[in-house]
């Protein structure tokens, strides 16, 4: 007999979720009131960044070990996503920063001039040093969401905005910050991000600029685009993007290279992302439903291991190596 399930929420969670079951088999229906995914979801607003060596310097291990599986996972989901590493530098005053990101990223080496201008040559100028770590990748989080929904529809899973119709199968929640009606440890994590047009700068991977109080990473989108994110406040509020952390993002971004000064300014984007109070994701098995949140600024590098170890618990009956909790006797 088909395994089915109904799929609450249509974000990346939720489509990652909606890709592993459908590739095993399972019939699928995917709810989200808000329709296909636009604006209205945290994950339209992500860096799309895949770098789980970068990530671990501030989290723990398994956020690096889980992490890695996401760039052949989207890739073979028909994502396209490009693997050219990620550059980290540090302005003058705070190349200290560098030495301590080198000794929590062990894959992370170390250039000089020379080897900045051979990886990015607009770079080389203002930068003696800095770190690189190889193979790290990113997507574009827009075109991801769209060709993965696209794909899905055509590969039978059905979409649905109706919330009050008949969930079929199992219930699996993947609804962010709307789930905190079953979820009250469930918080917000503000961020705010830009979205520029840079016609004097060309960047072929994500870059990474250390700053002791607001970091900032560019994220090449082509045809001298860039998305310059992102603020992290601890604060639910998914509307309102203030004018001091705008000005630091423009900031940061003149700093990295004095050409952003001149840059058109496309999107100013804000979200919360959905996050527990250790700023891990969980799989929790209710009474009625399994819930896979709390990807935190994780989404597109977490997302496919949630749903690889969700659809092995719901399929194979095979207990999550982590981030799980049963909360089905209390």
């Amino acid at each position: 007999m088909t395994a089915r399930f109904t799929i609450v929420g249509g974000g990346v969670c939720g489509l990652a979720m909606a890709a592993e079951l459908s590739s095993r088999g399972a019939q699928v229906n995917v709810i989200d009131p808000k329709g296909a995914p636009g604006e209205h979801a945290c994950s339209w607003w992500a860096g799309g960044m895949l770098a789980p060596d970068c990530e671990g310097v501030s989290t723990e291990p398994e956020v690096v070990r889980q992490g890695c599986i996401a760039a052949a996972w989207w890739h073979r989901h028909g994502a396209n996503v490009t693997q050219q590493g990620t550059l980290v530098v540090a302005l003058g005053r705070d190349q200290s920063e560098l030495t301590t990101f080198a000794r929590r990223a062990p894959n992370a080496r170390t250039l000089d001039r020379a080897a900045i201008n051979t990886l990015e040559p607009y770079l080389a100028d203002h930068f003696t040093k800095a770190l690189f770590i190889d193979g790290e990748g990113h997507l574009d989080p827009r075109a991801t969401l769209a060709g993965v929904h696209a794909q899905l529809s055509e590969n039978g899973v059905s979409f649905s905005r109706d919330t009050d119709g008949q969930m079929d199968g199992q219930i699996i929640d993947c609804r962010g910050l709307a789930a905190r009606d079953v979820l009250p440890d469930l918080r917000g994590v503000k961020g705010e991000m830009l979205v520029v047009r840079c016609k004097d700068v060309t960047l072929d991977r994500p870059i990474r600029l250390l700053h002791p109080r607001f970091p900032l990473y560019i994220v090449p989108r082509g045809d001298g685009v860039f998305m310059l994110g992102a603020t992290q406040i601890e604060s639910g509020d998914r509307n309102r993007a203030t004018l001091r952390s705008v000005m630091e993002l423009m900031n940061a971004a003149y700093a990295l290279h004095p050409a952003f000064g001149e840059a058109e300014l496309l999107e100013i984007g804000v979200d919360a992302r959905p996050a527990f109070p250790d700023n891990q994701p969980r799989i929790r098995h209710l009474p009625d439903r399994i819930c896979a949140n709390g990807l935190f600024r994780h989404g597109f590098l977490l997302a496919p291991a949630l749903a690889r170890m969700t659809a092995d618990l719901v399929l194979n009956g095979t207990t999550p190596e982590v981030w799980y909790e049963d909360h089905r006797e209390r």
